[in-house]
């Protein structure tokens, strides 16, 4: 089964999405036949970064509205994001746009270590505070999970995965995307949102019902195997 995943690294509810359907799966049987991909998302491709702006603040200049709303904005997010068991400190969360830090996952994607990559993401701009658009820090995290730096900086020295990012952008407004994170299962059912972990559980076991290949050979008659024994 593929699952493929459009989110964006400073999306809170991709986060969020993430932690519940992982848990889906720790209860999905066939849990080792399910492949992830994650597709990338940027919620605002043309963001260029205020020096000393805070996420508050940008956010509130997102919705017309003000710093102080967009700071309880934010704390509801935290707070929705407590009840997965994340930790999301937007007070020292740097904003920058995300086009590097998606480029980085193409590159994780090569070596399998995507997942990981992302989780990592995740982490430093909810959770550290790390400003996932500056090259040291993307290459510092790279070489936590597995990459090589000089070839993480080679990538985000030069436009490489650049297509693949937009490729992924032009796909998902084909799927329907609209918005993140949204799931497609083997290009098949679409699930839009974090949602409840339960809802992730029906649709991995209805898709995988529905998909898995049926074994009829089980001590069945007329069989021959490679091996040129014939039953």
């Amino acid at each position: 089964m593929k699952v493929e995943i459009w989110s964006d690294v400073v999306c809170p509810f991709c986060y969020i999405g993430k932690r519940k359907f992982e848990k889906a799966l720790e209860t999905f049987g066939p849990k080792d036949k399910v492949e992830i991909v994650w597709r990338s998302f940027q919620l605002d491709p043309d963001l260029q970064p205020v020096a000393g702006q805070s996420v508050h603040e940008y956010l509130g200049k997102r919705k017309g509205t003000s710093t102080a709303e967009g700071k309880q904005m934010n704390d509801y997010m935290a707070g929705v994001a407590k009840e997965v068991g994340l930790t999301y400190d937007f007070d020292k969360a740097i904003i920058n746009n995300t086009m590097d830090a998606h480029r980085l996952l193409h590159l994780a994607k090569e070596h399998k270590l995507q997942d990981q990559m992302k989780e990592r993401l995740f982490a430093a701009y909810y959770t550290e505070g790390k400003d996932i658009g500056n090259h040291d820090v993307l290459v510092q995290l790279a070489e936590e999970v597995g990459l090589d730096g000089t070839e993480a900086r080679n990538v985000l020295q030069s436009d490489a995965y650049k297509a693949e990012v937009q490729q992924d952008q032009y796909e998902a407004a084909q799927v329907g995307a609209r918005g993140v994170p949204f799931f497609v299962f083997n290009s098949k059912y679409a699930v839009s949102g974090a949602q409840p972990t339960e809802l992730f559980q029906q649709v991995l076991d209805k898709v995988w019902e529905e998909e898995k290949p049926v074994d009829l050979s089980a001590g069945s008659e007329g069989f021959c195997t490679v091996d040129g024994e014939c039953n």
